[in-house]
Parts: C-alpha cells; structure tokens; sequence
C-alpha cells in the first residue's frame, strides 16, 4: 500500500510567506542560512573598508523599517557621506519573512499615508546602498549597534478590566537571548521598543551579560533605551528623524555610546536629546507620556455623557477651553482611544511595579481605570446607534448600519485598537448588518484575520457573540456603495473625505432618512438641523444639543403646519 506523501495545507502554509498583496516568498532552508550570512560577511567587510558603522535592527515593522531607513539615509554631517550600513533582521516566519523580500527589493513593508516613506526606502537600499535584510542572526556576530524593536505587546484578559492582563515580553526576552549569543563586545544594544519599566536594567541585562559569562567575554554588555514617538500619517518619517527623543544608558560608556548614536542619525540641532539617569527612568517617561494622554481622554468620556444629558455641546465647551494657553492640547475623545500605545502601555507599568519590581500593595488608580474606560468607550456609541434607531421605529438586529471610519485616528490607514473594531463587534453582537467605507484601510487585519491576528487567540471578537461572519467583513472604497439602503449612518473618524458632506448627499446617497450618529464631532449645528428637517434622526457624542436642534426644527414645521 502506498502511502500519501503529500504535505498537509497547514505543512504547506509553513513553507511559505504571504504578503498582503498575494505573492508568497519560499521561507529559506536551513541549508541555505551558510550562503545568506557568508554573503553578508563579504559586504559587511566592504562597508567597513568605507568607515561606516554597521547597524542592525531587529524586527522591520510599523517601527522598525523606517527607523532602518532613517539610519541608513543619514549622513556624517561633516562630510555629508553615508557613516551607517543598516542590515534589517527579520526572523524567517510565514507571517513575516515577506518583508525581507520586499525591503531587499527597495520596498517598504509597512502602508504609510507619508509620501517619504517609499522613496526612502527605496532611495536606501537601490541608489546609496546603505540598506539590505536579512533572516539570519549570525549577522548580530557583525553588528557595531543593535537596535530592538521586537513587539512587546500587553495581553488583556477581559475587555474593560487591564488588571486582569500582563505584559507579554517573551519575544522581546528570546530576541535579547539571542543577541547575547551572537554580539561581539562593545557592540551597543539600543531598545528602542516600549517596555515595561525595568525591562532594560532587570530583564534585558541580565540576561545578556549571562550570555557573556558563558561565552568568556569579560566586558560588561553595552545597553540603552530610547524610545520612539512615532506618529502614524502624513509625517510619518519626520516623527522618527525630526522630533524630540529621550535616551538612557546602564552605564557611563552606554550613555555615551546612546547619545553619540542618535547624534549622528538624527535631527538633534533642532530637537536636542534629553539624557536621562538610568534606562528605568527612559522607560518610565514613554509610559507616563502615553498615560497622561490616555487620562485626559478618559476624563473626558465622563463630561461627554454629562453633555448628552443635560443639553450642553461638548465640542464648543473644548474649543472655548483650548483658547487658554494652558489647555491648548485638550481634545474631543472619540469613540475610543485607538494606535498601538495608549490602549495599553500604562498597563506595563502596572505589571511591571508589581511583577519585575515585586511590589506588592496596589497604588494604581487613575492608569488602570483610564485604559478600561477608553477601551469600553465604543460601547456608548453601540447605546447611541441603538436609541436613534428606535426613534424611528426600527431595531438594530433588523438593520443595515453603515460605518465611516475604520482606522483609529484621521486621515491614517492604522486600524490597530481602533473605536471603530469595537464598535462594528458590538453592533454585529447585537444582529446589525454592517458595511464600512474608509479611503485609508485596504484589509481590516482584525477582521479578516481575526482567527489568528494579532496573534492566535488574541482577537477582541473573543469578547463577543456572533462574530464568524465578520471575517467576510471588507472596507469599501465607494462611499456611495457602502451607504445605500443604510438604517444609520455612523461617523465614526475625521477623515477629511467626511468633513464636507452635506445631509442631503447622504440622504441621497442613503435612499431614505435615515439614523445619524456623529462620534467624532463632525457635523456642525446646521448639519444636525438639515438632517432633521430631511426627516433624519441624530444623536452625537458630548452633543447635548442635538436635542434642542431637533426640537426647534419641529417648533418650526408646526408652526407652518398651523400657519
């Protein structure tokens, strides 16, 4: 009897990486590693041979792969020749080793709204020859400077309650495990990563200069921090290379080392860094900073519902606060604080207090209850969806709701904890038909890969009922597709493509009145009072006088009923 030798479809989705495009890249053979880092060493000792230092950045993500193109576009400011050859590290599995492909073709592997992010890339690796990638990590055995921006994510158990969650550093700690192996000493190890205070001092050094130990090597490990305040959108590359940045070594030699580094690559004369003591300090900053922003919103959720119910229009409140100097940053909230930090990053330092420094008592208050009342947020909108709809006589699990806005922020495609997910699960829970349009998103990861994105078991729609069908869910780019036949229509982002449209186009569009919910602050006053009078209902967040708007369009038509 013969048997059947062919590889099962799970076998097969193993030996290859799938781009969001559709093309696959063959993952490499072992036999295959020897000829990628012999190759690597040949042009690494060319490079040398020019003077410039050797970079190597772990991990070519949302971070990672502009900051590679940020090292390897700059130059020695005295003689404007490139002084950095950056090798892009990225380990060969079938959800990721496509980048390599795509950086070694001058691609960029991350979907950016700004338009210097391609050509950077681009203009690295083909015209200056500063850029490559790689899968191997016998190229650390080469580096001058490792730079870490391996995910470190904080898993959250429940949806609403961040102290039922913890911060996932296992990546992070297999990658530092690995560089300990393979850095020759004196090489700087620069995370760049959001860590949990401590992770540098109390996970990272530890863990490196046991690896020393076992290797012979006598040199203390050469470790700093300094955080990233990348920005999502139009100014994507400038967030990275022309903005402030704060820095931190373990000790004396790595502060130096840190400060000197980033001296050479970045826009320091304009934006000078800040050093600080210890990389805990460093860490600790990057949580404060996202944790302070993430409260103000929070805060302001509360002031939102008390606008609703009593008759006061939250936007005007903030735009009249904002003409003092000192409030000028405050903001309107949203239907959730979306991106990739501040959902969770006062989260690590929740964990960490108690579990890498061994703390024991409970001295968060404000942090954790901030994060669960931007995670929820979504929720009230959900409530506002539901009460306009009754209003005219409808319910949701009968009707087609049409969501504006997939992404968490304006005129960005980044979809990542976005108020919108929430907000489309919730409805789906509760049986809504839904579409969405938003000119930024082409794939919503979170739905269709929502099995296992971001990570298996990970998915939000864990937290729901009724969840399947979404992975068929597709962000459509015809405004005027995603609309038609609608019960509601929620505004659920800025983008600029919302800004302008007028209650009759959407009327029109719609077929029918139809139920409006502005979760953003979009519509003005006279939006909302031609939307009445085209027999829509509307309800807002913080928009209290939606109320009176709708009752003095209605004091009107009486009046020239009876007239």
């Amino acid at each position: 009897m013969q048997s059947d030798a062919r590889p099962s479809p799970e076998a097969l989705s193993n030996l290859f990486s799938t781009c969001p495009a559709g093309e696959t890249f063959p993952i490499p053979k072992e036999s295959e590693h020897e000829a990628e880092i012999a190759g690597l060493r040949k042009i690494v000792e060319k490079q040398r041979a020019l003077g410039r230092q050797i970079v190597v950045v772990m991990g070519v993500g949302f971070v990672g792969a502009v900051m590679a193109g940020v090292v390897a576009d700059s130059v020695d400011k005295a003689t404007g020749k490139p002084s950095k050859f950056v090798i892009g590290m990225q380990r060969p599995s079938p959800r990721s080793f496509w980048k390599i492909e795509y950086i070694n073709r001058g691609i960029a592997p991350v979907e950016a709204e700004d338009p210097e992010v391609a050509p950077l890339i681009r203009r690295c690796v083909k015209d200056k020859e500063t850029l490559v990638a790689t899968y191997t990590y016998e190229v650390l055995s080469l580096a001058d400077v490792v730079i870490v921006d391996v995910q470190c994510d904080y898993q959250k158990e429940t949806l609403g309650n961040v102290r039922r969650g913890s911060a996932d550093i296992a990546a992070l700690e297999d990658c530092l495990k690995v560089i300990g192996e393979k850095i020759p000493p004196g090489c700087m190890v620069l995370i760049e990563t959001t860590v949990p205070p401590g992770t540098t001092q109390y996970v990272a050094y530890p863990i490196i200069k046991k690896a020393f130990k076992t290797r012979g090597i006598e040199a203390e490990p050469l470790l700093a921090h300094s955080f990233e305040r990348v920005m999502p959108g139009k100014n994507y590359v400038s967030s990275i290379r022309d903005f402030w940045r704060v820095c931190s070594g373990v000790n004396e030699e790595s502060r130096h080392k840190v400060q000197t580094f980033l001296s050479e690559i970045l826009n320091v004369e304009k934006f000078p860094l800040t050093v600080l003591d210890s990389p805990m300090e460093s860490e600790t900053c990057k949580v404060i900073e996202n944790s302070y922003r993430a409260t103000i919103l929070a805060f302001l959720h509360e002031w939102s519902v008390f606008s609703e119910r009593n008759g006061v229009d939250l936007l005007k409140v903030i735009e009249a606060i904002k003409v003092r100097p000192t409030h000028s940053n405050i903001m309107f909230p949203g239907p959730g604080i979306g991106g990739y930090c501040l959902p969770k990053d006062g989260g690590l330092g929740i964990w960490a207090y108690q579990t890498l420094l061994g703390f024991e008592d409970d001295i968060f208050k404000i942090t954790p209850q901030a994060i669960d009342i931007n995670d929820t947020r979504a929720l009230h909108v959900a409530r506002l969806v539901r009460d306009a709809l009754r209003n005219m006589g409808h319910i949701v699990a009968a009707c087609k709701i049409a969501i504006f806005g997939a992404s968490y922020r304006e005129d960005v495609g980044d979809t990542r904890y976005s108020g919108s997910e929430l907000l489309v699960r919730k409805l789906a829970e509760m049986g809504a038909d839904i579409s969405v349009h938003d000119p930024y998103v082409k794939h919503w990861w979170e739905f269709e890969k929502q099995d296992t994105y971001p990570a298996p078991g990970h998915s939000w729609s864990r937290f729901f009922r009724n969840q399947e069908n979404l992975k068929k869910l597709v962000v459509e780019k015809d405004m005027k597709e995603t609309v038609r036949g609608a019960d509601a229509v929620v505004f659920a982002v800025r983008h600029e493509h919302y800004l302008g449209l007028c209650a009759d186009d959407v009327v029109e569009m719609t077929g029918r009145p139809v139920a409006v919910i502005d979760a953003f602050g979009i519509l003005s006053d006279a939006d909302i009072k031609r939307y009445f009078e085209l027999g829509c209902e509307v309800k807002g967040l913080g928009r209290g006088n939606v109320k009176r708007i709708k009752d003095q369009v209605q004091s009107q038509k009486d009046s020239q009923c009876s007239g």
